[in-house]
Formats: structure tokens, sequence, C-alpha cells
């Protein structure tokens, strides 16, 4: 995009922005002196809809005058809660709602798609991870290697990127995908990578890994509600992610999971089970042997945890009316715009070590200084006294994400000269 490095461009952007409104329907964080912040951690906790407040409030009435009865005579009955949830995920994710269940947390999920779709034999003993995958993704994958009897240090098959580069080719993914295909028993992937931002081929990857004869998943963690996904065209076996980051959700809220509607009855799929997964006219009379239900909804184990999912509704609310076209369309200018006014002012400074093509990643910068790790975090802890929010990851990146439902082009361009300020 064409820019200009005065702040008055940024606020006629903001001024000509069609998704502005929807930043009044959210509680922006202020500092102890009641001044405002600029929040661009959205990667890590999404900010609060005003409407939660509310929507909470009416669950504890639920519970409070009705008690048990509000399972099944409440605004919103408990016994169904997660029903509701199918269909906007299922838009989120390129899905059919009955391959999208809102249930238990990130890494819990990932637990339960490995026990079906990680099946190692002699033979086919490997799962193909990301060198740099988020430490509960590499233990989850690690402890089911090991639940199987295997070796992780033998059947775990990482790939990086090249020495001297941020980022994974996706030539080299499908080339190690093709290279250990005999071996392979899984790929379990991230949507996007969550240390530099980098946003990975789902399609691709997929399609190169069932020609193989392997089974396919990705944690959407950073991707569900960042960038477009399309799960059920992709043809992935399994997703899973979290909901408190760009969903809003909370901390701790719910997790999502999606399971491929071709494998939506097939009943013999081995699966760790519970009681919720049962299909629903013979779940109360309590069956010796489970009767799974159809779809991504045979995989839940419990019901669910109503506090901490009333907080979605109010979030995938937003999303629905806004439209992820749009949202993204946002996201590619608003980062677009931070990286060059990073890159005008400050390249002698900095290396970004998030993609630079808009198609290969989400909103979030990542940020490497030229100094030492030490000078690295005393700037960061500069900008936060400064107000502004971002994320720091060991040993020196800097996190920063301007989010398209909340954030402006005019905290992008406050927070790029905040930091000038302080490099100086």
């Amino acid at each position: 995009m064409n820019f200009s490095l005065e702040r008055s461009f940024a606020e006629d952007q903001d001024h000509a922005d069609p998704l502005a409104k929807l930043r009044d329907e959210f509680r922006l964080p202020t500092r102890a002196d009641g001044s405002r912040q600029v929040y661009l951690c959205g990667h890590s906790l999404g900010l609060q809809p005003k409407a939660v407040a509310s929507i909470v409030e009416e669950e504890l009435d639920s519970w409070a005058e009705r008690a048990v009865d509000g399972h099944f005579e409440s605004q919103r009955p408990w016994l169904t809660y997660h029903e509701r949830f199918a269909p906007p995920l299922a838009r989120l994710v390129g899905a059919q709602p009955v391959e999208v269940v809102a249930m238990n947390t990130l890494t819990v999920n990932l637990h339960l798609m490995l026990a079906t779709f990680y099946r190692p034999t002699r033979e086919r003993s490997k799962i193909l991870i990301e060198k740099h995958a988020f430490s509960s993704d590499r233990y989850a994958v690690a402890s089911q290697v090991q639940l199987h009897g295997f070796d992780p240090d033998v059947a775990m098959l990482e790939i990086g990127p090249r020495d001297g580069e941020e980022a994974v080719r996706t030539e080299d993914v499908l080339a190690l995908i093709e290279r250990e295909g005999a071996q392979l028993a899984t790929v379990m992937l991230p949507g996007v990578q969550f240390l530099n931002g980098q946003r990975f081929d789902l399609r691709a990857i997929a399609q190169a890994a069932h020609r193989v004869g392997c089974r396919v998943g990705f944690d959407l963690a950073h991707a569900i509600g960042n960038v477009p996904v399309e799960l059920h065209d992709c043809g992935a076996d399994f997703a899973v992610w979290c909901h408190y980051k760009y969903l809003n959700a909370g901390p701790g809220a719910v997790g999502g999971c999606f399971v491929h509607e071709r494998h939506a009855r097939d009943f013999n799929l081995v699966r760790l089970a519970g009681w919720w997964g049962n299909e629903k006219a013979s779940r109360f009379q309590m069956p010796h042997d489970l009767q799974p239900l159809p779809g991504a909804e045979g995989w839940q184990v419990s019901n669910l945890p109503i506090l901490s999912a009333a907080p979605l509704i109010a979030s995938l609310a937003l999303f629905d009316k806004a439209g992820m076209p749009a949202l993204r369309a946002k996201s590619v200018r608003l980062t677009g715009y931070l990286e060059s006014l990073l890159c005008a002012q400050l390249a002698d400074s900095l290396t970004i070590l998030t993609p630079a093509d808009p198609e290969a990643r989400g909103c979030q910068l990542s940020l490497r200084l030229r100094r030492t790790p030490a000078e690295a975090h005393k700037v960061f802890k500069a900008l936060a006294a400064a107000g502004f929010v971002g994320d720091w990851r060991e040993p020196d990146v800097i996190r920063a994400a301007p989010v398209p439902l909340y954030n402006t082009f005019v905290e992008a361009w406050e927070f790029a000269a905040a930091l000038g300020r302080i490099l100086q």
C-alpha cells in the first residue's frame, strides 16, 4: 500500500475504515493512571467484548434460579450449549457444522485427536512436527509417541527453516513428506507459527501427506480468526485450536476441534471416549457400550463448562457481524502499514522475522532488535512502561499483533514512533 509517515495518514485510514466501529464493542485496557494502552497482544489473549459480562451474568442467574433445570429450561439450555457454536466456528475454519465442536482445551483436544489419528506401527511410526513447535504441542506429541512404545528422538521427525532463514519453506515440507512417506504415520503442523507468524500452506501439506498414505492435522491456535482457513476443502483429517487468542473468549476458554466429514461415521476409529460423545437419544440411559455420535461431537468426553464457554457467544457474534473477508482485508492493510513504518524508520535497528508476503502471514509481526537479548528486553520493558502491550518471547523476540477487530492505524503509527524514540 502507498503510505505516508505522517500521523494524519493513519488518521485518514481510520476515518475511512468500515470496521472502525467494532472497536467500540470491546473493553480496552488502561494503565494504572487511567490513560489508554495500545494493546498489540491479541495473539496471546484477545480483549473482552463488552457483551461478555451480560452473557455470563445470565448464565449465573440461570444457575442461581433454576439450578439443575438450567440444563433444560434456561434461555440457552446447557444440555445443547455446545451446538450453538458449530455453525459460526464452521464458517471461521471453512468446515461443515458436523465437522466442528467446542470442547475441552487445545492440548486436551490434541491428545484426543492423536489417540485416533496417530496409530503408529513398526513400519510407520514417525510423526512430523515443526522444529520450533509450541512447547505444549511438542510435549503432547512426544508423550503420545512414548505411549505407543516408541522413542521420541527417533519417531519425531522435525522440519525447520534452512540455515540463515526464519521461515519454513513449503517445498521443504513437501519434499520431506515425500522422502519419509513410507515411515510417516501422521503429520502435525501449525496453521500459523507462534513465534515468527508464518502462515503454512495447509492444502499443499494435507495433499502431500495423503499421497504417501498418512494422516494429517493442524494446530490452528494462531490461525483461527486471524487468517482464512478451509479445513474441509484442504482435506485435513483433524485440527485443534483455542478461543482465547484472536477469538476473544477469555483466559482458559473452551477449545475447539475439527474432524473431517469422511470420518464422521467411521465408528471403528479408536478414540478416548467419554459419555458426552454418546448418541444423544440414549446418553442418559447410560448404555454399557459407547454408541458414538457422528461427526466431531463423537469425540466429546464431558459436558461443556458453561461459564468458560459463554464469552465465546459474544465474540463469534462480532466475527459474523464483520465477516472474515472484511477482517482479513483490513488485517493485510493494517499489518502492512505497521511493517512499512518499521522498515522506513527503523530498518537499521531491527529485523522483521515474519514473512513479508501478506499471503504467508497473519496480522502478527515478530521483531528482532539488533541488540543483545538483555538490551532488547529493556526495550520491551520500556515499551510496556510507555503503554504499549506487546509480547516477549525468549531469547530476543518482540511480537506485535495489530488485530483488525479493535486495533487502529493510529495505534500502529504510535507503536512505531514509540519504538523509534526508545531505540534512540
